[in-house]
């Protein structure tokens, strides 16, 4: 039977302790899902770094993965802007992490999130690139590990993604009361971003045509996420799939934007710091030079910059 073990973080102090045992199916060290509260925040993230670890109250986090860069994340403890607990399996990996918000932050939390504002502002949640990342997905065949009947992928619907599809950006902009759409709304209905004042895309990644050019056709968008816009998918809905069209070295080793769009920044994904963020403005709004998955978590001046 395993142990589940929960380290909460929280400003200055950092607290260790054990709760009833737990029995932690197998199948949930490996599957990365968002389960939501019924006042919209997001409750569980099932998606981990390589290893966190805690000395003289900073947090270091070593990234898992090539797509996640090699940089080593460093956090001040004391900068944390929301609690996170890890709930450990029994050989002390992290089965899933919540994140949920301080209560001696609520004042802040109005004043950099969307609280009594009058913009409508939304975030699109990038479920065609959380679908390419799947196993049996692109990514199987761009290691060469399957053939290009991976380059077809189930579309997963549910907001179960992880650090490719800016999990925790999502969860951090649904604490600050931002809402959202998907991929799928806007493909189904590029109108959809009329109704909005703004749109912030996250790491969408995958888009089909008809996304993209209602994305970049908006007059207000926040490219939060390096690397967004990269690559073109088409959709079946009959068969719930998408496949790649075209970008990513498809369907050549020379095509990187399927777009050919001319503000592509995909080399600015593997910044995973983001000490020294900056805004760009390019045609239709602003563009992120870097991957603030983790930055949002302590950084207020560039969560307060978003509805700014």
């Amino acid at each position: 039977m395993n142990k589940k073990i929960i380290l909460v973080i929280i400003s200055f102090v950092i607290i260790f302790f054990i709760v009833i045992p737990l029995v932690v199916p197998a199948s949930d060290s490996n599957n990365t899902k968002i389960e939501r509260l019924n006042n919209g925040t997001f409750l569980k993230i099932y998606d981990a770094p390589k290893t966190i670890q805690i000395k003289n109250d900073t947090i270091y986090i070593t990234p898992k993965g090539i797509d996640e860069g090699t940089q080593t994340i460093v956090i001040p403890v004391s900068e944390l802007l929301f609690r996170h607990t890890y709930h450990l399996n029994s050989d002390n990996s992290i089965n899933y992490s919540e994140i949920s918000p301080e209560p001696k932050y609520t004042e802040l939390y109005h004043k950099i999130g969307l609280y009594n504002s009058s913009k409508k502002i939304v975030f699109v949640y990038p479920i065609f690139t959380q679908t390419a990342y799947e196993k049996n997905g692109f990514y199987d065949y761009y290691s060469g590990n399957c053939d290009s009947s991976c380059l077809t992928a189930k579309i997963m619907y549910d907001e179960h993604g992880r650090y490719t599809s800016s999990i925790r950006a999502a969860a951090v902009l649904t604490l600050l009361n931002y809402s959202y759409i998907t991929d799928v709304d806007i493909d189904k209905n590029p109108d959809i971003l009329k109704r909005y004042d703004r749109v912030i895309m996250l790491h969408n990644e995958y888009v089909t045509k008809r996304e993209f050019d209602a994305v970049t056709q908006h007059p207000d968008v926040i490219y939060l996420f390096a690397n967004a816009l990269y690559a073109e998918v088409k959709v079946d809905y009959n068969s719930n799939t998408i496949t790649l069209v075209r970008g990513h070295g498809y369907p050549d080793a020379s095509t990187k934007n399927g777009f050919d769009w001319k503000f592509d920044n995909t080399p600015d994904e593997y910044d995973n710091l983001c000490n020294n963020w900056n805004f760009t403005n390019i045609d239709n709004g602003k563009m992120l030079d870097c991957y603030p998955s983790f930055r949002l978590f302590y950084d207020k001046k560039l969560l307060e910059s978003l509805k700014n």
